[in-house]
């Protein structure tokens, strides 16, 4: 258990970091109507006089409070950290991304500063934190609708880049939305880091007891059988179910094949595969 909570704690803070320095050296800089905390703060910069760093920290805050109220104490002291970590690396790496410029160009700055923080919110998401921000009002809409959370980032950051649209033109939110795409797919990658992404195959094949025996040789995977009629025919049939590693399949293929060139066989995509003989993550 202890050493499940250091690995928490050291994903919160790399995650925050990666996180900090998406804002502190591409989002801020180019003033890039992003999602999340630094876009809010970026569209109220143009009609609040404070700047985008005070901004962030304030609204930073705001939310974590608002999470701690509506999600309770469990989510206070998973996201405390968070609350603190994130404000405070965006104001030291903004000291540094003052004087080292990495790009002026709006489009790449959108594009890795989107990524930056897709990745560092991923990866706090993924221990069951927040950061404190703008991912709060996506994790109090998912408790009561169950919708994936990566989709309600999604469209809470959508929301903010139209905020920023009514004061910095169509151009700018455009440049932002490629942040929030860049960001939306990197949450995904972040938090299925670590587990095993791999291919479920079923067969229908006369010759099942061959294919299983040559792919349990060559692969070394397990299978199971499940007993099935054909909707048509009425006769029994025997469906051939492996699950192999991505990286395996090319070869299970052929060896499906090689044994019966008609085989039936249905591929589908697993996300996430845990149990003995796959390598996993428990988050």
């Amino acid at each position: 258990m202890k050493k499940h909570v250091i690995k928490d704690l050291l994903l919160v803070v790399a995650g925050n970091f990666i996180l900090a320095s998406g804002v502190a050296f591409f989002i801020i800089p180019n003033n890039i109507l992003s999602g999340g905390v630094a876009g809010v703060s970026v569209a109220l910069s143009a009609v609040i006089p404070l700047s985008i760093t005070t901004l962030i920290n304030v609204l930073t805050v705001v939310f974590f409070i608002l999470g701690s109220v509506v999600l309770g104490k469990g989510f206070a002291l998973k996201t405390m950290v968070s609350t603190v970590l994130y404000p405070s690396f965006v104001s030291i790496l903004t000291v540094f991304s003052s004087s080292i410029e990495i790009t002026d160009d709006p489009i790449l700055a959108s594009l890795y500063g989107g990524a930056l923080i897709g990745s560092g919110l991923g990866m706090v998401l993924k221990t069951g934190a927040s950061t404190g921000g703008m991912d709060v009002p996506p994790i109090i809409a998912h408790k009561y609708t169950h919708i994936h959370l990566s989709k309600l980032i999604f469209i809470t950051d959508g929301f903010t880049v139209l905020l920023g649209m009514s004061i910095y033109g169509i151009e700018a939110a455009l440049i932002g939305l490629l942040s929030v795409l860049s960001a939306s797919f990197m949450v995904n990658k972040a938090m299925m880091m670590g587990m095993a992404e791999a291919k479920s195959i079923m067969i229908i094949s006369d010759k099942n007891d061959l294919i299983y025996e040559e792919i349990s040789k060559e692969v070394q995977r397990g299978g199971t059988i499940l007993n099935a009629k054909g909707a048509y025919t009425k006769d029994d049939k025997e469906v051939l179910v492996i699950i192999v590693l991505k990286k395996q399949f090319p070869l299970a293929n052929r060896i499906i094949a090689s044994i019966d060139p008609n085989a039936f066989i249905v591929i589908n995509d697993v996300k996430e595969v845990k149990g003995e003989g796959f390598t996993f993550d428990e988050i």
